[in-house]
């Protein structure tokens, strides 16, 4: 049986599944506010991410979603513009930059 999947597992794995081909051009921070879970954030520059625990102090793009939804989202289960749509997630800032959040990570482990 496999473990359930929390938020800091997912964290943990952001590095091993980003597409960094797929993120050519690109430099923005994306903020996660997650009202039941630890915080983090992501920087995607010169086709590098970093990811860190806590909040930035000017993100590019803030997604504010419970920990629940932030799951189903990222294991597929549910769209993300689904999510927003039902008010299940908030976006502020470039709303544009998590319409391509999708394409900077694979499902399966890349490294």
């Amino acid at each position: 049986m496999s473990e359930p999947i929390t938020v800091s597992k997912v964290i943990e794995k952001l590095s091993s599944r980003f597409l960094p081909d797929n993120a050519q051009g690109i430099s923005a921070t994306y903020q996660f506010l997650l009202d039941d879970a630890d915080d983090f954030y992501f920087t995607i520059a010169d086709q590098t991410l970093n990811v860190e625990l806590g909040e930035h102090k000017d993100p590019d793009i803030t997604l504010i979603v419970n920990s629940e939804t932030f799951i189903r989202v990222v294991t597929g289960e549910q769209d993300g513009m689904s999510a927003f749509l039902k008010g299940q997630l908030r976006a502020e800032g470039n709303v544009m930059l998590a319409t391509k959040l999708g394409k900077y990570f694979s499902k399966e482990r890349q490294r």
